[in-house]
C-alpha cells in the first residue's frame, strides 16, 4: 500500500495479512492468546495483563491497548506507521510485549 487511502478491500487485505503475521509471531514466542472475532487479537500475560490488537474498518487503522497506551498505526508503504510517532507497528508492538510482558518477539 502507499501512503494514499486505501480502498476498504485493500485495507481488509493489509490488514488481514498483517494479523496473521503478529498471530504467527506470537505462536513461535509461545504468547498466551485468542482471537475472539474477526480482526481481533488479545495477548495475555502471566500477571493478566493483556494487549489487545485490533482491525478498525472505519478508521483503516490497526488500532493496539497496552498498559501504557493506546496507538493507532496507518497503512504506508511497506507497512503501517503510529500515527502520532511515525514508528512502524512492529517494532513498537514488539516494545509494549518486551515492557508489559517481558518477551521478547521477532516479527
Amino acid at each position: 500500500m502507499t501512503g494514499i487511502e486505501p480502498s476498504e478491500s485493500e485495507f481488509n487485505q493489509a490488514a488481514g495479512e498483517t494479523l496473521a503475521r503478529i498471530e504467527q509471531a506470537l505462536e513461535d514466542a509461545d504468547l498466551d492468546f485468542e482471537t475472539p472475532a474477526d480482526g481481533i487479537i488479545e495477548v495475555e500475560f502471566d500477571d493478566g495483563s493483556k494487549i489487545v490488537i485490533n482491525r478498525h474498518g472505519v478508521a483503516r487503522e490497526i488500532w493496539v491497548a497496552a498498559r501504557s497506551g493506546g496507538f493507532h498505526f496507518r497503512p504506508q508503504t511497506g507497512g503501517w506507521a503510529d500515527t502520532r510517532s511515525g514508528e512502524p507497528l512492529y517494532d513498537k508492538l514488539a516494545a509494549l510485549i518486551a515492557a508489559q510482558g517481558g518477551v521478547m518477539v521477532r516479527f
